[in-house]
């Protein structure tokens, strides 16, 4: 197994409620990500041996999914500033798995493990959750999800 260090400095915007009524009109504060070349050549090469991306957090998600954008959608190092929110429906272009924890409603982390996972199976795994009395946010029970 490689792995491969990121950054993505969280603020507390990350953890504020979506109080919108559409959340297509949430904005995101900006953070501060680094996704150095080590990092990108390590990740791009393990790829090309048919390894799978497996973030470790929906900040690392972010970061990756930024330093995409910033080149034209290759995992490549990028440095700066990013209001990254991901939700439904949303391509990923650096990620193939998401270990995270089971997050609150009405986050933008909910929204984005909703784009990774699928709503439907998501909410399955929700249900489970509270059916068996699962630990929710940061220091709560998590899910790999492929």
């Amino acid at each position: 197994m490689t792995t491969a260090r990121v950054l993505l400095h969280v603020g507390p915007g990350t953890f504020r409620p979506i109080t919108a009524a559409d959340p297509k009109d949430h904005r995101m504060d900006e953070e501060l990500f680094e996704v150095t070349e080590a990092a990108a050549t390590t990740l791009r090469s393990a790829r090309a041996r048919g390894a799978r991306t497996i973030a470790v957090g929906t900040t690392v998600v972010r970061a990756l999914e930024s330093a995409c954008d910033l080149h034209g959608g290759s995992l490549g190092a990028a440095r700066g500033w990013t209001r990254k929110y991901i939700l439904p429906p949303y391509r990923f272009q650096a990620v193939d798995a998401l270990i995270t924890n089971f997050h609150l409603p009405r986050t933008t982390l909910l929204l984005l493990v909703a784009a990774f996972a699928g709503e439907e199976l998501l909410m399955e795994a929700y249900r489970h959750a509270v059916a068996e009395r699962y630990r929710f946010y940061s220091y709560g029970d998590a899910m790999l999800i492929l």
